[in-house]
């Protein structure tokens, strides 16, 4: 049976951990929110909080709207901060936040800052990434505010989420000194990422050659994601970006593997072999493109796990690990 939108992103209560399973055109997808929801809890997770959490913070606007985050703040703090993606298919909302997802990283004293960067169907993978990269600048400009060294930011996600968190990692920038608002000023660059399950290589989506270009590259619930849109001056209108050209420099645009560079952060991969949604493929070439361009990356194979698998909590601490390796160092 074909699930509505409301039953992926509820109005109200937190999304159930696990897979979602939705029915499209005969064709079983899962779309794990692995990253942006909770693993379930252990009797740890379960405790009461040591930590306070901020919601809706606002740090930006678009369409008229707000664009929020949430901070959570841990009793401990180790002055150093966490972006966490809040994003699974291109999904995002603030119901999605999970705390129990991040326990690691609060236990061991980061701020986590949790982004909701904008949803499809209403944003697309380019305005999607802007908005996360505002969401840096934002956290950077008022470090001093939430205790964090602003120059030592880490980011996470997954399957979506590590999409975006790799084009940060690799495309992100020191901002533009001439901007009018000042967080635009702000660099949006992170100094370690680790992440689940990422898109890294849309032109070779599981062997070389495989273009997922435009909408109907993609399966049936992630299509309009993809679906871009420019403005037509001579119309006035906004028009569906249609030539194969342009479709395919798009592409290569949101696909990290093509913005790698020396100057690139540390990057932790964790994926499963059996990862029927995004294909392994995908983290191995990415790690190999790093590794060619001198970056300090690894790969975590999971083995006979599929597009998130029991006991992530286990995997988040090793991230932990990461960003306490390359983020406290120095």
């Amino acid at each position: 049976m074909e699930r509505s939108l409301d039953a992926i992103l509820p109005r109200t209560g937190p999304l159930v951990p696990g897979a979602i399973i939705l029915r499209y055109e005969e064709v079983l997808l899962t779309i794990s929110l692995a990253a942006a929801s909770a693993p379930a809890p252990s009797a740890a997770a379960q405790d009461p909080p040591a930590f306070a959490r901020t919601e809706d913070v606002v740090y930006g606007r678009r369409d008229g709207m707000a664009m929020t985050l949430d901070v959570f703040r841990p009793a401990k703090a180790n002055g150093l901060g966490i972006v966490q993606v809040i994003s699974g298919g291109y999904f995002s909302a603030h119901e999605m936040i999970q705390p129990g997802s991040i326990r690691p990283l609060l236990d061991r004293g980061y701020t986590v800052f949790a982004v909701v960067p904008g949803s499809q169907p209403r944003y697309q993978v380019p305005e999607i990434e802007k908005n996360l990269m505002r969401a840096v600048r934002f956290i950077r400009h008022n470090a001093k505010t939430y205790g964090i060294d602003p120059n030592r930011i880490g980011i996470t996600g997954g399957s979506a989420g590590g999409n975006l968190s790799l084009l940060v990692a690799t495309a992100g920038d020191a901002g533009d000194p001439k901007a009018r608002d000042p967080i635009d000023r702000e660099s949006s660059r992170v100094q370690a990422a680790a992440v689940f399950f990422p898109l890294t290589d849309l032109l070779n989506f599981g062997k070389p050659g495989r273009e997922l270009i435009g909408p109907m590259g993609h399966a049936v619930p992630f299509r309009p994601a993809f679906d871009y849109r420019e403005m037509d001056r001579a119309k006035g209108t906004s028009e569906r970006v249609t030539d194969a050209e342009k479709l395919r420099a798009i592409t290569k645009d949101i696909s990290p593997i093509y913005a790698v560079s020396a100057d690139d952060p540390p990057i932790l991969l964790i994926h499963g072999d059996k990862d029927g949604l995004v294909p392994l493929q995908q983290s191995e070439s990415l790690l190999k493109a790093l590794q060619a361009a001198g970056v300090k990356a690894e790969l975590s194979v999971k083995p006979g796990a599929d597009h998130g698998w029991p006991g992530m909590e286990k995997d988040t601490e090793r991230m932990a690990d990461w960003f306490d390796r390359y983020l406290k160092a120095g």
